[in-house]
């Protein structure tokens, strides 16, 4: 996909602050001969390209202000290239230990909607916590593909849409590392509070450009990504949770847990250092890299 930027500037989309209340981040760093079909695919290889992004000073968001049109992203995930099954299983199962007190928490485990599901590998837990009713949506039909028969069943193809779903239908509504993505992450909670069932959870996973490894990293943060129109730290995102209507809202980092040959595909390190590890390249290993759990609560 070719990046063109939208003529106009993009506010903040968490708490709508204009162009006074920001500060430059980043300046672009896009070259369209660089964008393949993994730019958009989940766990590639760090690009280090991005957008021009802006911190707004009343919310603590990094965001993209000038993104490219919601049709051309739609598209750019629609025809992404998958090669993450294993990375997709590793994560699944990090945040399934993350959930654990959130969903012992829920009076009922009925439904649950994972927005961005890739092959629904997350479900799978919850089928195992008891959850009968499982709906993914998920742009990407390489993703999809990827996914067993059996979880195929409960993935819709596509960009998530609050219209496809009755209000008040689930018992948890998941959205993980795929906030940063759209172009309106405050809809698109707003969507999920208004799916979810009295005392119902909205649970997130997301970027923490405030973590220590974030900043140390710096331009060479893997967070740094054409993908992503926005950055949160753990006062935006809880923001974000609380102006939805969501009510106990808690936010906190958490480990992932990769093969070490995944951890050094992400390091901004020299190939003789990653050759040199290869070896020992499948032992799993567990760090905390700047990442947050985060969860409310429907009222009633």
């Amino acid at each position: 996909m070719t990046a063109v930027p939208l003529p106009a500037t993009r506010r903040c989309p968490v708490c709508g602050a204009g162009a006074a209340e920001a500060r430059l981040f980043l300046e672009e760093n896009i070259d369209p001969a660089r964008v393949t079909d993994f730019s958009f695919a989940s766990r590639k290889a760090p690009e280090y390209m991005c957008h021009r992004l802006q911190r707004c000073m009343a919310c603590d968001v990094v965001y993209a202000d000038r993104p490219p049109p919601t049709g051309e992203l739609a598209q750019a995930y629609h025809q992404a290239a998958y090669d993450s099954a294993e990375e997709a299983d590793d994560a699944a199962a990090a945040y399934a230990r993350a959930a654990q007190d959130a969903l012992a928490r829920l009076g009922s485990r009925t439904s649950a909607l994972e927005i961005g599901t890739g092959t629904g590998v997350f479900l799978e837990h919850l089928r195992r916590a008891g959850f009968s009713r499982l709906v993914g949506v998920e742009p990407s039909l390489a993703a999809i593909e990827a996914a067993p028969a059996h979880r195929r069943a409960w993935i819709r193809a596509g960009m998530f849409d609050e219209s496809a779903f009755e209000p008040a239908s689930f018992d948890l509504v998941c959205c993980f590392m795929t906030l940063e993505h759209v172009d309106d992450p405050a809809g698109l909670v707003r969507s999920a509070t208004r799916l979810l069932k009295p005392g119902g959870a909205f649970m997130a996973v997301t970027h923490d450009w405030r973590s220590w490894v974030n900043r140390l990293l710096g331009r060479r943060s893997p967070i740094i990504d054409i993908e992503h129109l926005q950055l949160f730290s753990g006062a935006s995102v809880r923001r974000l949770l609380q102006d939805a209507g969501l009510a106990d809202v808690d936010v906190h980092a958490f480990m992932n847990r990769y093969s070490l040959d995944y951890w050094m595909r992400l390091a901004p390190v020299p190939a003789l250092l990653k050759r040199a590890v290869a070896p020992v390249g499948r032992r799993k290993l567990s760090f905390n890299v700047g990442n947050l759990f985060s969860v409310g609560f429907k009222g009633g």
